[in-house]
């Protein structure tokens, strides 16, 4: 499939391409360099991204239901409203990404890096973060409400108004982290008690 210009295959060279609000749907991007590329409101719902690198991409509003990004390198993207329901991120690199607003209902995102990573006020309801490392990460009015944190990284995270409710956070580290506001109705707590 060529698009722009670009031919969209696996291992495709495709640094900096502008795919902006491109019909991607079900591709295969598998080991793709997408370093800088312009995906703003691109439809890859389905597509397998796995291996990619989309270090600094722009995929704001971009609709990735359902995508497949394990080991993912999304260092610095912006994904600001992305569409990411369902996706399987596991072993991403989110380190530093902007995911504000974004939409991470039910994704997969274990023992992926998230280090000072922005989720101010997106939705991962029913995601499962066992494992990931949210060192510093700002969360912000965040909907955690039902996350699996098993095992989770927390140190210095900024929950500020984050809705925890029912979340799991069974050995999980909250070292330093600001949970001013939050909301932790009925979440298990690092010791396996439940807040009340």
């Amino acid at each position: 499939m060529k698009v722009n210009g670009f031919k969209i295959k696996p291992y495709a060279d495709l640094r900096g391409a502008d795919l902006t609000h491109k019909e991607l749907e079900g591709v295969n991007l598998s080991g793709a360099d997408l370093h800088g590329a312009n995906l703003a409101g691109a439809n890859l719902t389905g597509a397998d991204l796995s291996g990619a690198d989309l270090s600094k991409a722009n995929l704001e509003g971009a609709r990735l239901t359902g995508a497949y990004m394990c080991f993912a390198d999304l260092t610095r993207a912006k994904m600001i409203g992305a569409i990411l329901t369902v996706a399987n991120l596991s072993g991403a690199d989110l380190s530093k990404a902007n995911l504000t607003n974004a939409i991470l209902q039910g994704a997969i995102v274990t023992v992926a890096d998230l280090t000072r990573a922005d989720l101010s006020g997106a939705d991962l309801s029913g995601a499962d973060l066992s494992g990931a490392d949210l060192t510093k990460a700002r969360l912000w009015q965040t909907d955690l409400t039902d996350t699996y944190l098993r095992l989770t990284d927390l140190t210095k995270a900024e929950l500020i108004n984050a809705d925890l409710s029912g979340a799991i956070l069974i050995d999980a580290d909250l070292t330093g982290a600001n949970l001013t506001g939050a909301n932790l109705t009925r979440a298990i707590m690092p010791d396996g008690s439940i807040h009340n």
